[in-house]
């Protein structure tokens, strides 16, 4: 029991409980909040669902953070809160008003700003990759790119219910393991913790055999904010030369939304469209439109992704060059580049991974958006038949309706 108490598995689950216990609060004021998620443009979920998540989330982590764990200096704890409540202000405002992006782009640029200068969170070489040495007066610039681009490769991901969640789930439990083993205690303590709160949401956001629908969404509030711990600990990670662990590792261990959003970026540049321009050209896309549903697209990534983050550590152990690590995550990128770009093919690819026993029965073609489903990355949240929530749903869409003719007055 020792060692559990050592990484911090305590704490998570004192995390976990809080975050459950907001959730559980926060779930019938959401009406009342204004703090709805509605199905319009390119959101197709079926009814209006609160986005709270997010706010719990944090919550259950910063009151672990404030109260059980003060080996954690004031700067770094003043850093990272500062960070954090400036992405999910900006992303519940995101949320209501839905924000240019060139802000929300800004915002976390600030954000990685306050890591680098006011925590001393950087990401100062690359391990050596192809004779680099210290990056010098490259290293700022580079680590705010590196954490917009990961902050945007989990809110591109975030399409479907419970993908994000176990995405960064699994994540964070191999960072806790890497940390772990590394020598590297408080940052296995803080990976867990934030781990924990990403369970309690999952209880929320997936869909099981007692809940059809996702009850709620972490928002971009949300998902922003977990992009920036993720970029947090992986630079903490390996960028410590106490506890060192090569930066290529971190590639593996979040595989999904970094390929899926260096992919797109290619493609969408390349055909003149923006990369944040809406799309079904999104992996979790290609599942559900090949006969997954979103449990078992999430699950299924969240095992592939266990599984890289496994072999790709077990490769450094037996000393395979980081070159060679990094040119196989390379290569996997070109590979769902080639595969994704025609359609057909990317389909009957997931089709036959699909018809696995494993996966069960194969239900009956997914639905397009807008058809009442409420497939596609957002299920329902507050239905028709949710007692108490139509009024208060119905004003604050008149609301909303009001606020947008007036806008276009």
């Amino acid at each position: 029991m020792d060692w559990m108490l050592e990484i911090g598995l305590g704490h998570a689950l004192v995390a976990a409980v809080v975050a459950w216990g907001v959730l559980r609060i926060l779930h019938p004021l959401a009406p009342r909040l204004n703090l709805l998620d509605f199905p319009q443009g390119r959101k197709d979920h079926a009814h209006p669902t609160p986005i709270i998540g997010g706010l719990a989330m944090v919550a259950g982590v910063m009151l672990v953070t404030l109260l059980f764990m003060p080996g954690f200096a004031s700067e770094t704890l003043v850093s990272f809160w500062g960070a954090s409540l400036l992405l999910v202000a900006t992303g519940l405002y995101d949320d209501r008003f839905d924000l240019r992006w060139y802000w929300r782009v800004l915002a976390q640029a600030v954000a990685a700003l306050i890591m680098v200068y006011g925590a001393g969170v950087r990401v100062e070489n690359l391990g050596g990759i192809f004779g680099t040495g210290d990056l010098g007066w490259i290293s700022v610039p580079f680590t705010v790119f590196a954490t917009v681009g990961i902050i945007n490769a989990i809110n591109m991901v975030d399409g479907a219910d419970g993908l994000a969640g176990s995405l960064v789930a699994a994540c964070l439990v191999m960072l806790a393991a890497a940390a772990t083993y590394a020598g590297n205690p408080s940052l296995a303590t803080i990976s867990l913790v934030i781990a924990g709160v990403v369970f309690a949401f999952l209880l929320y956001n997936m869909r099981f055999p007692w809940q059809p629908r996702a009850k709620t969404f972490m928002g971009n509030a949300g998902s922003a904010w977990l992009g920036l711990v993720v970029a947090w600990v992986v630079f903490r990670l390996t960028q410590n030369a106490g506890h060192p662990v090569n930066p290529v590792l971190a590639l593996w261990l979040i595989p999904i939304p970094v390929m899926d959003c260096l992919v797109l970026t290619v493609r969408r540049t390349r055909e003149g469209r923006s990369p944040f321009a809406a799309g079904r050209d999104h992996i979790h896309h290609f599942m559900q439109d090949a006969g997954f549903g979103p449990t078992q697209a999430a699950i299924a990534l969240a095992f592939f992704s266990l599984c890289t983050g496994l072999v790709a550590g077990q490769m450094m152990r037996l000393d395979v060059p980081n070159s060679l690590i990094l040119l196989a995550f390379l290569g996997l990128c070109v590979g769902w580049y080639l595969l994704s770009s025609r359609r057909a093919l990317v389909l009957r690819f997931f089709a036959v991974i699909r018809a696995l026993p494993v996966f069960g029965p194969v239900k009956a073609p997914r639905q397009p958006p807008g058809s009442g489903t409420g497939t596609g990355g957002h299920g329902t949240g507050l239905g028709a038949d949710d007692p108490g929530h139509d009024q208060a749903v119905n004003d604050l869409a008149d609301r909303r309706e009001r606020m947008r003719l007036r806008d276009v007055a």
